[in-house]
């Protein structure tokens, strides 16, 4: 029989890939930021150069505080959720299940069309694979804190500022590790120690994260 999990993570995916329209809009918007810097600040590639590790850092996190609007809302919104929390099965497992299927939406394709912007930003080659490993490591992280926030924030009606405020503190460990790792590339340094701490960041995610996510969860239909 299929896991029952892994089942959840399909229907996820199914579900969310039905509204294309909220797909597109985080990445749209991870490439318009990060296409407006050289043209606001300078297009001079070695100034480019020294920013792009800090612009698609910062675009990526604001990008998956955009995409975290779809986490929750339609299952909050036709009982699902209720019905799900009901269920005999671990409200954890299935709140992981649930951050999972929104990653491979939202944070997969960040992760992919960074490399392109990474190229227009003058980033250069040798640095690309410490920033794609440390947004591979990082977007996870940023999925799991901030999907504690919409579970917290599902049964508001105008819950974006109140979310914005509840994560935009917890998503700045990761920012740094991740700016950092690919700042000591650029500058021919080692990174992997950075990568270590996102990755420190991420178990301890990954442990407590789907428990927080079911008490937000229960408190949001209380």
């Amino acid at each position: 029989m299929t896991n029952p999990y892994a089942a959840l993570v399909i229907r996820n995916i199914r579900l969310l890939s039905r509204n294309p329209g909220s797909l597109l809009q985080p990445l749209l918007f991870f490439v318009v930021v990060s296409s407006l810097f050289p043209m606001a600040i300078s297009p001079d590639p070695q100034f480019l150069q020294g920013i792009a590790p800090g612009v698609i850092w910062v675009a990526a996190l604001l990008s998956t505080l955009l995409a975290l609007d779809t986490f929750l809302k339609s299952d909050f919104d036709d009982g699902t959720l209720e019905l799900i929390a009901m269920s005999p099965a671990s409200l954890p497992l299935i709140s992981l299940s649930m951050v999972a299927a929104h990653w491979i939406l939202t944070g997969v394709p960040l992760i992919i069309v960074s490399a392109l912007l990474a190229m227009m930003l003058n980033l250069p080659a040798h640095a690309l694979p410490a920033l794609l490993t440390s947004l591979l490591i990082g977007t996870p992280t940023l999925s799991l804190i901030g999907c504690i926030g919409a579970a917290l924030t599902v049964g508001l009606r105008r819950s974006g500022v109140l979310l914005t405020l509840i994560v935009v503190p917890l998503y700045i460990p990761v920012l740094i590790f991740g700016t950092s790792a690919v700042d000591a590339a650029v500058l021919n340094l080692p990174w992997i120690a950075h990568i270590y701490l996102l990755g420190a960041l991420l178990i301890l995610s990954v442990t407590l994260a789907p428990f927080a996510i079911s008490a937000a969860i229960r408190a949001s239909l209380n």
